[in-house]
């Protein structure tokens, strides 16, 4: 205001060309205000099509802005590079989808079946042609987890109703619902595999050692659940977020030479392969997705981590609120570690419908230890490690063949808490302990066994 003050004053003290100059710089004030205007707008329209205004922002300020669509299209861009550049569904897969019921899950079983939908349409397309590209089959399982988490029989029959509900609103082709108790794995025991489950946690006095026991027999559960059934594909909702405090977390308890395994596309390690289509994505974004299209969120587990688990996410999200691109940084920082020969997918035997897919897919860029021996996993928790022990399936020997993290977090020090703990262990990781010996004692006599075209003479 004083300016324009200022100049209306001087103008009334000036000839007329004077005028003429002043009443000339005020008719151009309401076009380099439009142009202020147009600045602005330019900067809230979406980054991706530039013609709709941005209703999605990402990232803080420095982060991307998009239109619903463009959000939308941009999250499942991600998701789809994720994975036809790591192989991760062929046309032959049967794909089991782990389901917590949370935003990351709830997002990875739409896209998949989003794909699936695609591939389905394709397929039918080529009526009366070849049909050389097979859909790949999808399943959803959901382990029930109430035997650790207490919960009322009406609320955890809501949550599954629930979940029920949206395995049937998917699109076509019908997918297949796998409910299973966190006890799945002691199935081939015959005590009461309810009490052993329940004996086996009370065993474990750290806060992080019974966290971690448990993520190990749920993915267990899931992996019983996918061998069962015939699947061919365990696709996890771990997103960027969750890897982000999977990779300080594991650091601290002392993983750092496992932590590779953990943190890549694809991993080949289980009988099952595990592959993390949402590595790239953000919990943010999978969020704000969630609320865009109303995916019904289902958590009923959902309970704060405590231990260290709980410190690390705390820490985290501290960071993330102070810089949005925090955990992006943490996860590329920790891609850079050299991943191990089982983080790809295995080719297998090709046939006619995996050659066609495998001209859609970009080969894995992977430069794995090639030096490494063969792998020696932890029996526990199947983490791989950088020494050899003989795996003993004995309890006075089944600590040493295990990770220092399980052997420290997990496992208990007394030898006669530590022989209750191995008799209440699921059959699945006794057997792991077994092979895992049958193996070491092939390794130790390798050189004085005959080849199979040596002559035995």
């Amino acid at each position: 205001m004083a300016r324009d003050v200022i100049r209306v004053r001087v103008a009334t003290k000036t000839d007329s060309g004077d005028q003429e100059e002043q009443l000339s710089t005020e008719k151009k004030l309401p076009a380099d205000a439009n142009g202020d205007d147009n600045h602005r707008r330019h900067r809230m329209m979406c980054l991706k099509c530039k013609a709709i205004e941005a209703t999605v922002f990402t990232g803080g300020d420095g982060g991307g802005r998009f239109c619903a669509d463009c959000f939308r299209s941009n999250l499942y861009g991600k998701f789809k590079l994720a994975v036809t550049s790591n192989a991760m569904i062929s046309p032959t897969d049967k794909v089991l989808v782990a389901f917590s019921g949370g935003p990351s899950s709830r997002v990875a079983l739409q896209f998949v079946s989003e794909m699936q939908l695609k591939a389905q349409k394709n397929y039918d397309a080529t009526a009366n042609r070849d049909r050389s590209l097979p859909v790949f089959g999808v399943g959803v399982a959901f382990i029930d987890e109430s035997e650790i988490h207490p919960v009322t029989s009406a609320v955890l029959d809501k949550a599954v109703e629930d979940i029920k509900q949206i395995v049937f609103n998917l699109p076509q082709p019908t997918k297949e619902l796998h409910v299973a108790p966190i006890n799945h794995n002691y199935a081939t025991k015959t005590n009461d595999g309810e009490q052993m489950l329940k004996n086996l946690m009370n065993s474990v006095g750290d806060a992080t050692g019974k966290e971690d026991l448990l993520a190990h027999l749920r993915m267990l559960s899931l992996q019983k659940i996918a061998t069962e059934n015939g699947y061919t594909k365990l696709v996890l909702g771990s997103c960027t977020s969750r890897i982000a405090c999977h990779v300080l977390a594991a650091t601290v308890k002392g993983q750092g030479y496992s932590l590779a395994a953990d943190i890549q596309y694809a991993d080949a390690r289980w009988e099952v392969p595990v592959v993390l289509p949402l590595r790239d994505c953000q919990l943010q974004e999978l969020n704000v997705l969630c609320s865009l299209d109303s995916l019904k969120i289902v958590e009923i587990f959902n309970e704060p981590c405590g231990g260290i688990n709980g410190l690390v996410s705390s820490f985290v999200k501290v960071l993330q609120e102070e810089n949005p691109s925090r955990e992006c940084t943490i996860v590329r920082t920790a891609g850079k570690l050299t991943p191990f020969p089982f983080n790809r997918i295995p080719e297998g035997n090709v046939d006619d419908a995996d050659l066609v897919s495998q001209r859609r897919q970009k080969k894995f860029n992977l430069k794995p230890i090639e030096s490494l021996p063969p792998e020696s996993f932890c029996p526990l928790c199947n983490s791989p490690m950088n020494c050899y022990s003989n795996p003993e399936p004995r309890p006075q020997l089944f600590r040493a063949a295990c990770c220092p993290s399980c052997q420290y977090q997990i496992l208990p020090d007394e030898p006669s808490s530590m022989d209750q703990f191995y008799s209440l262990l699921p059959e699945s990781i006794i057997a792991r302990a077994k092979n895992g010996n049958q193996k070491w004692i092939r390794e130790k006599i390798q050189d004085f066994l005959l080849s199979d075209g040596e002559d035995e003479a």
